[in-house]
């Protein structure tokens, strides 16, 4: 929680420094104006105080109260003026005139292709204006393009200007048949091999070259020689994660994995994913928006030791001695030429081609490297949970659903009144979260969509969007935490007041449909070897019966204490060869959208656990598995149209509310315990 920050204004650099001296810090106010640099440029998180480690421990009252006066001084620096966008995309262009390119690409992703990227690299988000977590502008000297997949198609054309961009879809107007149409013969195309994987640049210099136009790695990319005020990178305190609630060693977790690279004849492994990083070392940070990582590389050996590549200024005291002497810190810098050591000899090296950047593979390459494209070596043993991972999940899903029947207790009295706004109701979820002492933020930036917004499938709310919920409408609220034994995602339809007779009928319909995919998920078995995308079908049915479906996925991968978005087990109609296996925490989440009128979804966590074969299944014949719901919160049965349900459907909701009831009771005031009965009273 929060630490107590004294309340002072700035003294000076002067004092500063007198303050610095006396704690025996061996910092200076240069040293510290530098750190906030970074600090300034990261997510404020739970604690805003929680910086101040990187300057010394057990810091002295008045001296945390200068460093945070200073931090609040610089924070209210009036920032630099910036461009519009059409200034933008016109500097742009200059710089690839310079540069003799004929058009670039500006992805979403960074160095690390993750979901979640730090003000530094929001490099599509500065040039158009677009918020979206995925897509790609293409620019050229006279066009420009913006592609967005299916969620983000209502949400870019509010966003990003039309007389500047053409709006595409990711997945239907292929990129590169739009960069054909827009250069000639010739043509030099230019992109950062930081930012694209090996993958895509293969398959974009080929599909290119089939017109005559070259793809052209650039040394440095345009954008950023243009963007006056570009932020530094983030600078968070890098922290260990208990043992406690990790479960296993990073000791461990380094010697199984370098026995199985040692058995392979490989050498090492790069790795780019932060989080996989995160969870090897049993370490976390604050780098970007609501997942703790810290942004680094790594390279595992298969002598179970690691290089790692990251701001060394990150490292308290207790980091530095929890990583200990196999674990080697270096600066990022430093990254190139331990790729050309690790490459010595024509080793075989391991690198993931779904997230490891053009920029690493063609170094090893030139450091004569025999690079080994596999998996990323942390992604499936992270994936399947360990028990008292498993044990901290539970328990965080228990509290958080303690948190969400306060809210709903009170969003029960207040929503049909109709003064609520969306960022209301956002804020009191917050709220009933932070009272949770292992709370470390949102684990997602909320989705509350009221009415209409509801239909755009990643809304986010803000002050210019913030609508009011309308008696008689319906409600859409996804929305997770992240606590230090767990992540959770949930998202709840709610009826805002009584639905308005003349939607009633077909939002019933609809949400019963969406809760019947819902259901058939949650309980199906299924033999081992099965994957989510053999799996998804089953969500879908209810929808397909009346002609209706959804465009997302129905399930993803979540980490513990982690990124609630987590390979590399999906459940979707996208094809995918991972099989589920014990352990695996996923999303059930399908889904109804109506553009313009409401949107419906149903999302608990679910577990995968082997079905233990002494009751029914005694003559299986193969491992059977099935799912065992994580997520503890009431189902709206104001939307529920009985009638549409099976009664062995009845019964699981029955059930799962009971279950719900027992867990949840212990912890709620008598006021919401009494409104969590009647919230769960038997269909």
């Amino acid at each position: 929680m929060p630490s107590a920050i004294p309340s002072a204004a700035y003294r000076g650099d002067d004092a500063l420094a007198t303050l610095l001296t006396e704690a025996a810090t061996g910092r200076s106010p240069a040293d510290v104006r530098a750190l906030l640099a970074g600090v300034l440029a990261a997510p404020e998180g739970e604690d805003p105080a929680a910086w101040s480690v990187l300057v010394g421990e057990n810091l002295p009252p008045a001296l945390t109260g200068q460093l945070q006066a200073l931090k609040a001084l610089l924070a209210a620096e009036a920032p630099a003026a910036n461009p519009g966008p059409a200034q933008r995309l016109a500097d742009l262009r200059a710089a690839l005139k310079r540069r003799d390119l004929d058009g670039f690409i500006v992805p979403r992703g960074d160095e690390h292709q993750g979901e979640y990227v730090p003000p530094r690299a929001q490099r599509l988000g500065w040039l158009t204006g677009f918020t979206g977590s995925a897509g790609n502008a293409v620019v050229t000297s006279g066009h420009a393009a913006i592609f967005v997949d299916g969620r983000y198609t209502l949400q870019v054309r509010s966003e990003v200007p039309a007389d500047l961009y053409e709006y595409r879809h990711l997945v239907e107007d292929p990129l590169t048949d739009w960069i054909v149409a827009a250069l000639p013969e010739g043509g030099r195309f230019g992109f950062d091999p930081w930012l694209h994987t090996i993958g895509w640049v293969e398959k974009t210099r080929a599909a290119l070259e089939r017109a005559g136009i070259l793809l052209v790695a650039c040394e440095d990319n345009p954008l950023d020689s243009v963007w006056q005020d570009q932020p530094p990178a983030p600078l968070t305190p890098v922290v260990p994660q208990d043992e406690t609630f990790a479960g296993e060693s990073s000791a461990d977790k380094r010697a199984r994995l370098a026995d199985e690279l040692g058995q392979k004849g490989i050498a090492a492994a790069v790795l780019t994913q932060p989080d996989s990083i995160a969870w090897l070392l049993n370490i976390r940070g604050a780098d970007v928006p609501c997942t703790p990582l810290p942004l680094s590389f790594a390279i595992l050996s298969a002598d179970a030791s690691v290089e790692l590549f990251l701001d060394p200024r990150k490292l308290a005291p207790q980091t530095r001695a929890h990583l200990g002497n196999q674990v080697r810190v270096r600066p990022v810098a430093e990254f190139g030429p331990a790729l050309d050591a690790v490459a010595r000899g024509s080793a075989r090296v391991l690198a993931d081609p779904s997230c490891t950047s053009a920029w690493i593979v063609d170094r090893l390459h030139l450091a004569g490297a025999r690079v080994e494209r596999d998996g990323d070596p942390c992604a499936l043993p992270k994936a399947c949970k360990n028990a008292a991972e498993l044990a901290g999940t539970r328990a965080a899903h228990v509290r958080d659903g303690a948190a969400l029947v306060r809210f709903l207790h009170w969003f029960s009295e207040e929503a049909p009144k109709g003064t609520l706004t969306e960022l209301a109701v956002v804020e009191r979820l917050l709220a009933c979260r932070r009272e949770n002492e292992r709370f470390r933020g949102v684990s997602f930036d909320t989705i509350a969509g009221a009415g209409p917004n509801g239909a755009i499938v990643h809304y986010r709310v803000t002050p210019e969007t913030d609508r009011r919920l309308e008696p008689g409408s319906i409600f859409l609220l996804d929305s997770g935490a992240q606590y230090l034994d767990g992540t959770t995602d949930v998202t709840r339809t709610l009826a805002v007041g009584d639905p308005d007779p003349a939607m009633a009928a077909e939002m019933r319909d609809r949400f019963t449909r969406v809760l019947k995919g819902h259901i058939a998920l949650s309980t199906v078995r299924f033999p081992r070897g099965t994957t989510g995308s053999q799996l998804d079908v089953l969500a879908r049915l209810p929808l397909w019966q009346a002609g209706l479906d959804y465009d997302h996925g129905t399930g993803h991968g979540v980490g513990s204490f982690l990124s609630v978005h987590e390979g590399p087990q999906r459940v979707s109609k996208v094809g995918n060869v991972v099989a589920l296996q014990p352990g695996m925490i996923l999303s059930n989440e399908p889904g109804y959208y109506k553009t313009g009128a409401y949107g419906i979804r149903i999302e608990n966590l679910i577990v995968v656990q082997p079905v233990e074969t002494a009751g029914e299944l005694t003559g299986a014949e193969r491992p059977v598995l099935e799912f065992e719901p994580l997520t503890l919160v009431p189902i709206d049965r104001a939307l529920i149209e009985r009638a549409l349900l099976s009664d062995a459907e009845a019964a699981w909701v029955d059930a799962y509310h009971a279950r719900v009831c027992e867990s949840l009771a212990p912890l709620l005031d008598d006021a919401a315990r009494r409104w969590l009965e009647q919230a769960t009273a038997p269909l």
